[in-house]
This record gives structure tokens, sequence and C-alpha cells, in this order.
């Protein structure tokens, strides 16, 4: 379904390629173009004003590699809850399948940040040099006080655009206001400093002058998405069958008395592509979705009198006159699984326990035989994700009674106690652990002489004192002589 590949031309200076010639889209209004300001606007004021929001005292939305938190809004994520990660990652598989076998590369043309930051910038363009024709004029004359004037009032923007870019994602992992502290006291780290300026250049390169380069040449998911196309999948297209043969006419002609098609030849839908295919010769592998040729094309069809549609979304069996499914077994198949990860996100958040709990036994010996009976040493690493501090306790659950005894030592702390549970006979440890913060507790389980034997499965129960319901329960084993 893609188009030819370019063919080798030698030029005059004799280089076997010539270098790619810069595009410059016109600029077009309609019910796409308008959803793409709107996805773009969005988009983009998600990631700059996310840093800048606080939430419960902290900023909303924050990466702290040092600490090994991951704050975003009311939750904080930590390296333990790296399942959540792999779901939205595999959400974020399923939804790019599921979409591009319903209508192509929608991602592409609505919220890939290339084209998002593209757009953006070629706004700026637009609003320091003009239009499409005032643009190409400007570029091919000669230097003087208003070429200059223009162009350097773009590169400021452009660059201004990008450093800000560049600190707002540095600010999505050191806290955006102690670093825009930093940056104007001129102290800013080797490592912030290296990645403003990283991804300001980045961002300024790839949306400023690559562009269409990187959609072309440099995205993968460009050579792959054919894979995932199949006669049935809405995609921009140009109804042949209607517009040929095409040709241009005066607008009171009868095309059918002159032998055309509703294609008048203008051009316009090549001249407003941003990577500068005309969408007649059929889908390719450059076309990024983004409807900028069925706006151009609709409005034309408005002036002439003739219907919309000659560029539309359709399958490839519609355009060809052959039934055509949209709803697909691949597109439900791919729209269940996504609803299923999704539901098992949320409700695997919903009961999320702010705690975790780790259990090491002592590995320098089996177990211990003391005048008390069998001994087992254990060190326990007990994780409050909560935002306050709060008092826990710890049970053993087992088939032998076992008492808790804690050689404590320099891990005590002035709230922590012990207290005999005689309903079940066993000692309960009570400590307390700082807001989101980690606390290692050693613990001994002894058992009475004779009462355990060989190997007993055991369960630790940390349970928050002020909410049963906060537990976590971590197995492990008790060793005794056999």
């Amino acid at each position: 379904m893609a188009g030819p590949l370019p063919t080798p031309v030698v030029t005059d200076d004799g280089e076997m390629y010539q270098s790619a010639a810069k595009i410059y889209p016109h600029e077009v209004d309609g019910r796409f173009q308008r959803l793409r300001k709107a996805a773009v606007f969005w988009l983009l004021g998600m990631f700059y004003l996310f840093p800048w929001l606080s939430w419960d005292g902290r900023q909303a939305v924050l990466f702290d590699l040092p600490a090994r938190q991951f704050h975003v809004l009311g939750l904080t994520f930590w390296p333990q809850d790296f399942i959540y990660l792999s779901m939205l990652l595999m959400m974020a598989a399923f939804a790019l399948f599921f979409f591009t076998a319903l209508a192509g590369r929608l991602w592409c043309g609505y919220a890939c940040p290339q084209t998002v930051w593209s757009e953006t910038f070629l706004w700026i363009e637009r609003w320091t040099e003009g239009s499409r024709n005032q643009r190409m004029k400007l570029d091919a004359a000669p230097m003087s006080w208003d070429k200059f004037r223009r162009k350097a009032s773009k590169q400021f923007l452009w660059i201004a655009f990008a450093a800000w870019t560049g600190f707002t994602f540095v600010g999505f992992f050191t806290p955006v206001r102690e670093l825009g502290a930093s940056l104007l006291a001129l102290e800013v780290g080797p490592w912030e400093g290296f990645w403003m300026l990283f991804y300001g250049a980045a961002t300024y390169g790839n949306a400023g002058y690559l562009r269409e380069q990187v959609c072309k040449y440099m995205c993968p998911y460009a050579r792959f998405q054919g894979a995932m196309f199949d006669r049935n999948t809405l995609v921009i297209s140009y109804d042949a069958a209607r517009g040929e043969p095409r040709g241009a006419r005066k607008r009171s002609a009868d095309p059918r008395s002159l032998g055309l098609g509703d294609c008048i030849d203008c051009t316009v839908c090549v001249q407003v592509c941003p990577t500068g295919i005309d969408i007649r010769n059929g889908l390719q592998y450059e076309c990024i979705a983004c409807g900028a040729c069925i706006d151009a094309c609709d409005e034309v069809m408005d002036k002439m009198g003739y219907p919309r549609g000659l560029v539309r979304y359709s399958t490839q069996n519609a355009i060809d006159g052959k039934p055509s499914r949209v709803l697909r077994p691949r597109v439900l198949i791919y729209s269940a699984i996504l609803l299923l990860l999704a539901g098992g996100f949320v409700v695997s958040l919903a009961a999320r326990v702010p705690l975790a709990v780790d259990v090491l036994r002592d590995r320098n010996a089996l177990y211990r035989e003391a005048p008390t009976g069998c001994e087992n040493a254990y060190t326990l690493k007990v994780m409050n994700k909560d935002r306050h501090p709060h008092r826990f306790e710890i049970a053993v659950e087992s088939s032998v009674p076992l008492a808790i005894s804690t050689p404590l030592g320099a891990h005590a702390r002035g709230d922590d106690r012990d207290d005999d549970d005689s309903a079940n006979g066993r000692r309960l440890r009570h400590f307390e652990v700082d807001a989101q913060a980690l606390r290692v507790l050693p613990l001994t389980l002894t058992a009475a002489p004779g009462a355990a034997r060989g190997r007993v499965e055991i369960v630790f129960v940390v349970t928050r004192e002020s909410d049963h319901g906060v537990a976590y329960r971590q197995k492990s084993a008790f060793f005794a002589p056999p």
C-alpha cells in the first residue's frame, strides 16, 4: 500500500541523491485541523502545566529518581509497583494496535510528540514569516533587513520555546520550583543542565528543522504500520473513480460534458500536506493521517459546488465498491483486551495497599537452639507508602506457637513496644514508620522445646493500628531440628 521508493538521481555536482527540499505546508481550516489544534493545546497544556501544580503540599507530578518515588497527583508509586508501569505499557501497546487497525495512523496525526511540537514550531514560523507564499518568497529573496528581522525573530522564539521545553522536561524529575531557583542563581547541577540542553536541542532540531524527515526516515512506526492495516482499515483515501480524469475547468462547467471527474487538479491537497505527498497517488507510508488534505479538498469541493468526500476517511474495500466491515474480529479483540487491561488497572489501583513488607531470613544459621527453645532470626523491611506516618503491629500466624522477641538495640524508637496477645498465645510488636519511608526491624521467633519439627510454614502479618484494613501478609518458613 506504500508508494514507490525514491529514485536515485545524479545532480549537477555529481551527488547520487538530492537533499530533501523544504516543505511549506499551506494553512487550512476544517474539522480535522480544529481537532488537531485542540489536541495540541490539550497535550502541551498538560506537559507545561503539570509540573507547576501542587498536591497535598508537594509537586503534583514528580518522578523523584534519587528517592525512588514517583508522584502522580494523589498517588505515590515505588519500584515495587512496577506492575502498574507494565500494565500502562501494555495498554499503550494495545491502544496503538486498536487505533491503527481501526483508523490508521491516528497517533501520528494527533498525539505524537513530533507532530505536536512540529505544529507549534510551524505556527511560530507562520506568525513571524507569513503565509506559505510569503515564506517561499522570503527564502528565495536575498538578505535584507526585513528578512533578517523575520528570521531572527523566528529563531529567537524557537530557541526560547525549546529552552522552556527542556526546562519543563527536567522539572518532572527535579522539583520545578527548586530547579527554577537554581537556574536563576546559576547553580544548576551538571545532570540537570545536560538534560535541559539535550532535550531543548532535540526539540529545536526535530520540530524546527527535521520535521517530516523524522516521520519519513527515523520513525520505525512508519515502516511496520502496514502490518496492522488491511482493506477494512479506515485510511485517508482519494476516490479515483469519482475524481478521474482530473483537470481544470470553470466553476460553471459541467465536468461530465468535458469528460472530467470531480478533481480539478488544483494540488491544494499537496500544498497542505506536512510531509509533502500527493494523496492522489494512493496511501503512502509518509502519510501521518492528519486530515489536512481532507479539509482542503472539502473546501475546494464547496467552492465548486461538488459533494464533499473526494478525499476522505474510507476503507480500501469501500473505495473499490466492495463490502466493508470496520468492526471486524481484530478490532473487537484489541478493544476487549484493552478494556480488560484498563479495568484490571483501575481495580488493582483501587485495591492497592499503601504498605509493603519484605522478610529476609538470617543466612548465617538455619536455626539456633537456646534454653528457651529453637530460635530463627529474621529481618523485616516495612515500607509505609502513605503520605502520613503510621503505627503498625506485627503478628505471626503458624501451626505451632511462636513467640516474637525484638533485639532492637540501635533500631529502637521511643514509641516502640511489645504487647502480649494472650488470646492467641503470642506477642505483638508495635512500631512506627515515617511517611513514605522504609524501616528495617530485626525479629527473632522462638518455639518451645519440642514444639516444632523440621520446616514450618509461617505468615508474617503487618497491620496498620489505625486501620486494620491496611494489612500485608508475607509468607516465610520457620526451621527446627527434625
